[in-house]
């Protein structure tokens, strides 16, 4: 059954594939068709033959490819002629292409599974007619095939063109009867379990639709733009490289326009006591509440808590009375979230650093602006 001629070209084949992806394919639908010669078996009693495919197939991945295909052959039968032979059916290939990103041909190895029809005209013992009085006698049968084979295919771009070595195993088990059989009629039956086929063909694939558009990458993305100085405040204090004439500013530093550090000050003259009073009075605690928000948003100052008294009255009595003084703002500021270890103090001076220096025998000595706490920035 020609089987060592098989398998000599399925070796031959594969020898030749070698695998190589390629990075683009054409997955439009293709029609093709081909011809070559039908090398029979020769237990048929068959001459080789021509034949003739028609397809229909795809690619689904740039290797592999998958058809249905038709073919026909009507090969003469070697003892007679004048005999009718005829054979053809369909299968689905699958075949899977070796293909290489920088070249337009490429080999491939194929399989497939399809339905052979057998169609034939035989003389029965002593000229009988077959069981259903057809004369000649006719025998006719489906079965099952199997597909493989090797090729070479070339990319033309819409079309494409295969060179195809191959073999059908067609597992045909009832044929017909020769002359001379010992029935009173002509019947098929069974010589061989199947039967193998040579193929060698040429033909072509032609896509259809449009020609398939190459994606269009997007544009590259515009660099990033170089920062400048205008844009970027190294130190965070609020002044920008360009205008930052101080760069390295400590964090919590006050600056001034050109990012150099100013002094801060915290105005609380207008923290006034009653006299003989240290309670804080209502006009005081909004100017407190400023004050602690001048310490929140400058966390690295650190403030000394003084307190003051007029000049009347003795110093002992005045020590202690500004002492209570200091004591009551200090608390306020702690109360309402100023860190503790960022408040010196509290501290009285009595009445010995006044703002206003009266006569401590006069109604003057009363001044209420010498009644006050004061905060002093110590960084």
């Amino acid at each position: 059954m020609n089987k060592k001629l098989l398998c000599a070209a399925l070796l031959c084949g594969m020898g030749m594939a070698h695998s190589a992806m390629a990075q683009e394919f054409d997955d439009r639908w293709y029609v093709s068709a081909g011809t070559g010669v039908n090398f029979q078996d020769k237990d048929r009693g068959t001459d080789d033959a021509i034949f003739g495919t028609l397809g229909f197939g795809k690619f689904f991945s740039p290797n592999w490819s998958v058809d249905l295909e038709l073919n026909y052959q009507n090969p003469a039968k070697t003892a007679n002629p004048n005999l009718w032979w005829s054979q053809y059916g369909a299968s689905v290939d699958a075949r899977y292409h070796f293909r290489g990103a920088d070249r337009n041909w490429w080999p491939y190895v194929k399989m497939g599974v399809g339905m052979q029809r057998h169609e034939e005209e035989f003389i029965g013992w002593n000229g009988a007619p077959d069981i259903h009085g057809n004369y000649p006698a006719q025998h006719r049968d489906n079965n099952a095939a199997l597909n493989l084979g090797v090729g070479l295919q070339a990319d033309f771009g819409r079309v494409d063109l295969r060179t195809e070595i191959g073999a059908r195993v067609d597992f045909d088990d009832m044929q017909a009867g020769p002359s001379g059989m010992p029935v009173q009629q002509a019947v098929a039956y069974k010589q061989q379990n199947q039967f193998v086929d040579l193929l060698a063909s040429v033909g072509l694939t032609v896509a259809l639709g449009p020609e398939p558009q190459q994606p269009v990458a997007p544009p590259p993305p515009p660099p990033p733009a170089q920062p400048s100085c205008a844009d970027m405040d190294s130190d965070g204090d609020g002044v920008n490289d360009c205008n930052d004439r101080c760069p390295g500013t400590a964090a919590g530093t006050a600056v001034g326009s050109d990012g150099c550090a100013v002094p801060v000050s915290i105005d609380l003259k207008g923290v006034k006591f009653d006299f003989d009073k240290s309670t804080l009075r209502p006009d005081a605690v909004a100017i407190l509440n400023e004050a602690v928000e001048i310490l929140k948003r400058y966390p690295q100052m650190s403030v000394e808590v003084a307190g003051h008294t007029d000049l009347c009255g003795k110093d002992a009595y005045n020590q202690a009375l500004s002492e209570r003084r200091a004591r009551a703002v200090y608390d306020y500021m702690v109360r309402n979230g100023v860190d503790a270890s960022r408040l010196a103090g509290p501290v009285g001076y009595g009445e010995s650093r006044p703002l206003e220096n009266t006569p401590q025998t006069s109604p003057a000595c009363r001044s209420e602006v010498n009644r006050r706490t004061e905060l002093n920035v110590q960084n």
